[in-house]
Formats: C-alpha cells, sequence, structure tokens
C-alpha cells in the first residue's frame, strides 16, 4: 500500500531530505535561464494582453507555488515549474510597481531590498538557519518561496535600474551583473559562509538573466538590444529549461543529499 500525502510528508518534516535540487552548475545554468524567460515572458504576455498577462502570472504562480508545496519530497519538473512562474510573476510585480504606480525603479530596488532584508531576519529568527539545506518543513518551505519571490522582483528592479535609468544598456548591464558574480564566486572558492555566497548568488543571477533576455529581445532603441523579440527568447528559453529539466529528472543528478 503506498503511503498517504500526510504520511509522506511526516517524513520529510522530520528533516531527511531537502526540498530543493542539490546546487551544481546545471542549477545556476537553468536558474539564469528562467530568470530570463520570466522577464521575456511577463513582456510578452503585456504585448498581447495585460488581462492575460495578469491571469497567466497570478494563477500560474498560486498554481504552482500550491502544487510545489502539497509534493512531498523534491520532484525537478514541479520545483523548476514554480521557480519558472515565480520569475514571471515578480516581473510582473516589479513593473507594475514602477509602470502603474509611477515609482522610480532605484526606490522599488531598495524598497525590495529592505523587503528581502527583513524576510532573511525573520526566517533565521524564526528557525535559525538560512540554508537550503534545511527546507524540510512547510514553515521553512514557505520561506524559502517568499525569499525567492522578493529575489525576482528585487533582481528585476535593479536590472531595469540600470539599463534605463542609469542609462548602461542591457548588455553593459549584463556584464556588470556578470562582474559582480565573482564575489560569491569567490566567496565559495574560499570557503567563505556557504549560505551568504549562495543567497548573493542567487540574487545576483536574477538581473543577470533578465538583463540577457532583455539585450537579445528589445529593439536596439530600448536599452541598445539585438531584437530577436520577446516572444522567441521566451519560447527559445522555454525549450532549453525543459530539455534541462528532463536531462536532471532522468539522470537524478541533482537529488538533494540529507538535510544538514
Amino acid at each position: 500500500m503506498h503511503p498517504t500525502y500526510e504520511q509522506t510528508r511526516a517524513v520529510v518534516d522530520r528533516g531527511f531530505v531537502a526540498k530543493v535540487p542539490q546546487i551544481t552548475v546545471l542549477f545556476w545554468v537553468i536558474k539564469v535561464l528562467t530568470t530570463g524567460m520570466g522577464e521575456a515572458a511577463s513582456d510578452y504576455l503585456g504585448s498581447i494582453s495585460l488581462v492575460v498577462a495578469a491571469l497567466i502570472g497570478v494563477l500560474g504562480f498560486a498554481g504552482a507555488i500550491w502544487w510545489q508545496l502539497r509534493t512531498p519530497g523534491y520532484s525537478a519538473p514541479i520545483y523548476w515549474s514554480a521557480v519558472a512562474m515565480v520569475a514571471v510573476f515578480g516581473t510582473m510585480a516589479a513593473d507594475i510597481v514602477h509602470v502603474v504606480l509611477g515609482i522610480p525603479y532605484a526606490v522599488s530596488t531598495a524598497g525590495y531590498a529592505i523587503a528581502l532584508a527583513v524576510v532573511f531576519f525573520w526566517w533565521y529568527r524564526t528557525e535559525g538557519t538560512l540554508s537550503i539545506h534545511s527546507i524540510t518543513t512547510p514553515r521553512r518551505e514557505r520561506f524559502y518561496w517568499l525569499t525567492v519571490l522578493l529575489t525576482f522582483a528585487l533582481g528585476t528592479a535593479a536590472g531595469d535600474l540600470t539599463a534605463t535609468e542609469m542609462k548602461l544598456g542591457f548588455f553593459d548591464s549584463a556584464v556588470l551583473f556578470a562582474a559582480l558574480m565573482v564575489i560569491p564566486l569567490l566567496g565559495f572558492a574560499l570557503r567563505i559562509n556557504s549560505v551568504v555566497t549562495f543567497w548573493t548568488a542567487y540574487v545576483l543571477t536574477r538581473p543577470l538573466g533578465a538583463s540577457i533576455a532583455d539585450w537579445l529581445g528589445k529593439p536596439h532603441s530600448v536599452g541598445r538590444g539585438v531584437g530577436f523579440g520577446d516572444g522567441t527568447v521566451t519560447w527559445v528559453a522555454l525549450l532549453v529549461i525543459v530539455i534541462l529539466v528532463a536531462w536532471v529528472t532522468v539522470t537524478a543528478s541533482d537529488q538533494p543529499h540529507r538535510a544538514r
């Protein structure tokens, strides 16, 4: 007889296996792809219909997170589906703050950074750890996804801040954030606090991926883009994501270690 959801979840909650993938090079590749896909998809859907974009963004985000939270243990397709929809929804949230409410990117970037710091403080004060290897209980998982959502919104605002308000353009913004990625890479190489280096890299990959997607999708008149189109960038990135997630699913190469 197969175990029920509650029985299986109880095993996960006791801290045997984290509900996030093992952090490998492929993890970061898929992460950057989802950030770029989310940026392009948000703009692409918005150009078709703001109503359709809002429905897909909100319902897709809610459905994917519900599915992830209800699933006992780690599943690559479900996990990355949640990340992809967080990418789309997080981009929309950041854009609405600027476009609809008229708040400058500098202000929204600072606001999201403060909100992220508050969540980190709240998470650590409640659980005593920010390690992704400890995502083994429903409460820690909710902290994790709230943090992920804020990193996507922060990254979107920061990328648009450097590209438009600071007038770097999308390509130079991508170069800037790629250069900043050296900081957590050095931290990892020097064995500095792994939690700090992970979350620093996680935050930076958002504006990096978004800047690359905007550079490829937007016309030269907007941030000196290449002009392939947001739709093309969305579908190509999504195809590559599906292929890579299928690979890690079949090979089980990203299965998480036992929680620490």
